[in-house]
């Protein structure tokens, strides 16, 4: 009964194992809800030492005051905006790349294979300078081609991961698929479309997501190419002490006042996470399921 028999796991076993799970979750929660349940308190329950994980009042100032400074729903569309399109452009670059590479012999492949995993062996800071003043000379900084123009030549972030991940999936298609349609008149390009690419819908999926999440947190390329611009809900976060304060200047003489304080800072941390979750909450059994069956696995 405790240590188990005959392929069957004992009470010890299984207490070991939940309590493992529950501790590896519990230390992915609790940013989560320490950042909900503060986000709530009013400036009363953040003083009062007896207010810990439930506040007195659902206090929805919080939310208010950081909605105006960071000016969600523009910079929502913005960003999806800088996120979407990129992440569209990766994916179909990436999938096309792959299928090339899995699918046909030729002179050089081996060196496209080669510079392909170099580019996500290269530490991106290398290469920053070189590609700012390029992008310069194209005249292209502040708009998102900076973002754009290298997802659709398969220079995108972590492009090469995506890459080998067509990779891998489209050499585990039974070539008699292509063998097939080809003796039925199908060319190379019906081919793929018809056959090569629905096949490959769970690595799409875990591609486009993985590129979607990437781009939206990039913060660092983002500020550095986009200058004001264009921003997103990351970058307005990481503003967001600098702009409070010039919306909301604390009075003087008067105890609390404007001042910022830890509730409004996490209503803002919530906001701007807050469209990912949703995403994956709709998207989560696509996404597993890719993940469980993309070119990963080779499965």
């Amino acid at each position: 009964m405790f240590l188990g028999m005959q392929g069957t796991d004992g009470l010890l076993f299984k207490l070991l194992i939940y309590g493992l799970l529950i501790g590896i979750g519990f230390v992915y929660l609790y940013p989560l809800l320490y950042m909900g349940v503060y986000s709530f308190k009013s400036l009363d329950d953040l003083l009062n030492p007896l207010v810990n994980w439930i506040p007195t009042q659902f206090y929805t100032g919080n939310y208010e005051q950081a909605n105006k400074v960071m000016d969600f729903f523009s910079t929502l569309m913005e960003t999806l905006y800088v996120t979407v399109l990129p992440a569209l452009a990766q994916t179909a670059v990436a999938a096309v790349v792959g299928y090339g590479l899995a699918r046909f012999d030729f002179k050089g492949k081996k060196i496209i294979f080669v510079l392909v995993l170099a580019t996500f062996i290269i530490p991106p800071q290398v290469t920053l300078i070189p590609r700012y003043i390029f992008f310069n000379e194209l005249n292209i900084l502040g708009s998102l081609s900076a973002f754009l123009l290298p997802a659709t030549f398969g220079q995108g972030l972590n492009s090469a991961i995506f890459i080998l991940i067509f990779y891998q999936f489209f050499r585990a298609v039974p070539k008699a698929l292509e063998e097939a349609a080809q003796l039925d008149g199908a060319g190379h390009f019906r081919i793929f479309f018809t056959i090569a690419l629905p096949m490959a819908l769970p690595a799409i999926i875990i591609s486009f997501l993985f590129s979607f999440v990437w781009y939206w947190n990039e913060t660092y390329l983002a500020a550095i190419y986009f200058g004001d611009a264009l921003t997103t809900l990351p970058l307005q976060l990481q503003k967001f002490v600098a702009t409070y304060q010039k919306m909301f200047p604390a009075e003087m003489g008067v105890s609390g006042g404007n001042q910022l304080n830890e509730g409004i800072k996490m209503a803002g941390t919530v906001l701007s996470i807050l469209p990912l979750l949703i995403v994956y909450f709709i998207t989560q059994r696509w996404f597993v399921e890719g993940v469980d069956r993309s070119g990963i696995t080779g499965e």
